[in-house]
């Protein structure tokens, strides 16, 4: 994959950015690392040579100038010794493990200010320096850095007590080269792994992308894919599938809609038509013009609830309703649907009973749940009369798995097929012994609908004999 193509991803530019500041610390650390290195091992050096001027004073206090010159003769002849010098008052190198010295040296006191040159006893060198006096700056001899310490005896002579630096040097050059050389490896794997990072994260977007023309194009059964890393990626692909599936019912159930009016709505309307054609042929009456109205009117009211009722049921499932949603009482809902069909129940001979104790408390619609509430028992009413010699109609009210479960029962014939169960709660249907009753089909469908809404379910079960309709609501205190 290009690396342009690459660049234009929020991970690649963030992983190129953190990069850059990642280096630009490394080298900041590794700067400091070898400054800090070079002045501890300097900071050494001065207290060993304090040292070192110590045990000489020390030698200087018990014998003078004899004993201090062969304590000087001794240490400057140990492998690896520190540098030593006695000059006499002009700067004339006296004894000591020093033959020369850069220029200026041995006019100061105290510390040298500055690192400076010098040339041990029996060394040469091919190059240039200014060593002892400005008259030997054409001498060729091997030089060395170094830092001392400069001291004037009572008598006027010079002491010079010092150490090289080329230690400290090497030290200093080797801890930089090898932060250097770890610094570069794991940038190198850096880099490395910005490009493959980059790679991964372009290459799930053009996934997500191709996915995406797919379904623009009109596939709306596919889906992003989702590869189980449960990163910010597949949360992302999952909520958009989620959605997804949304629009798809929601597609689904509008195409329903559209040829469920065109087939189940066709019906009434010819009717009217009819009616309105066989009172227009007959003799001009009053009465029977009359008749035809009132027909007209009642079918179109019936068309106005279908209708109504197909609007209901595309709100609700689309997630959406202006209504206001707070804490509902069940039980007071039962006792008024109860209440408002207890006439209708005993003028077609069924029994219509209520077993409520206490308080079922639900967040929901109390007109949506009474709604369907109150298609569910028109059902079991309608559908329970006649059937036995005592039709009943029951409902209950209980707490159950985390649930407030709402539950209509009747002793009818209910429906003993498992498929028809579930083909009930669609659209317009209506099953093939329910044609004689008058209705439109809609009413377990609005209470499957509200029910959705709510959170809940839906459910219908054989009572034998009977059905019974389930409301599960999830239960939120109370």
């Amino acid at each position: 994959m290009a690396l342009p193509a690459i660049m234009k991803t929020t991970a690649a530019r963030l992983s190129a950015m953190y990069l850059l500041l990642f280096a630009a610390c490394a080298v900041l650390l590794v700067f400091y690392m070898t400054s800090l290195s070079v002045r501890m091992l300097t900071a050494q050096t001065q207290q060993t040579i304090n040292e070192e001027v110590q045990g000489l004073g020390r030698a200087y206090q018990r014998g003078g100038l004899p004993l201090l010159v062969r304590t000087v003769e001794r240490r400057a002849r140990q492998p690896g010794a520190n540098l030593y010098l006695i000059a006499d008052a002009n700067g004339r190198i006296l004894s000591g493990n020093v033959e020369s010295l850069e220029f200026g040296v041995l006019e100061t006191d105290g510390w040298t200010e500055r690192p400076f040159a010098y040339q041990r006893f029996g060394e040469t060198n091919p190059e240039r320096r200014q060593i002892a006096s400005p008259e030997q700056d054409d001498a060729i001899r091997s030089t060395h850095d170094a830092i001392a310490l400069v001291l004037r005896l009572p008598n006027q002579m010079i002491l010079l007590v010092g150490r090289d630096l080329g230690e400290p040097e090497r030290f200093r050059v080797v801890v930089r080269r090898a932060l250097m050389v770890a610094l570069g490896m794991m940038g190198l794997g850096g880099l490395i792994i910005w490009y493959f990072v980059g790679r991964y994260a372009l290459k799930r977007i053009d996934n997500v992308s191709e996915a995406s023309r797919r379904i623009m194009g009109g596939d709306l059964s596919g889906r992003l894919p989702v590869t189980g890393a449960g990163d910010e990626f597949d949360r992302l692909s999952e909520n958009l599938n989620a959605m997804l599936a949304k629009i798809a019912n929601l597609n689904e159930g509008l195409k329903q809609v559209s040829d469920n009016i065109a087939h189940d709505l066709k019906t009434p309307l010819t009717r009217l038509r009819n009616r309105a054609e066989a009172a227009l042929a007959g003799k001009p009456k009053t009465a029977e013009y009359r008749e035809a109205l009132e027909g007209t009117i009642a079918e179109s009211d019936q068309l106005i609830r279908t209708f109504n009722a197909i609007l209901m049921i595309s709100r609700l499932e689309a997630g959406y309703s202006a209504e206001s949603v707070s804490k509902v009482d069940l039980a007071d809902a039962v006792r008024d649907v109860v209440e408002l069909y207890e006439p209708a129940a005993e003028e077609v001979g069924v029994t219509l009973e209520a077993e409520v104790a206490g308080e079922f408390v639900v967040e929901g619609n109390r007109e949506l749940i009474g709604q369907a509430l109150s298609n569910i028992v028109d059902n079991a009413i309608k559908y329970s009369a006649g059937t036995t010699e005592k039709p009943v109609v029951r409902v209950t009210l209980e707490k159950k798995a985390g649930e407030v479960r709402l539950t209509v029962t009747d002793n009818g014939q209910g429906i003993p097929d498992d498929a028809d169960r579930q083909r009930a709660t669609e659209r317009f249907v209506r099953l093939e012994h329910s044609r004689t009753q008058p209705g439109s089909g809609l009413g377990l469908s609005l209470a499957k609908a509200v029910m959705t809404f709510h959170g809940g379910r839906l459910d219908l079960l054989p009572a034998n004999p009977g059905l019974s309709v389930i409301m599960s609501f999830p239960e939120r205190g109370t």
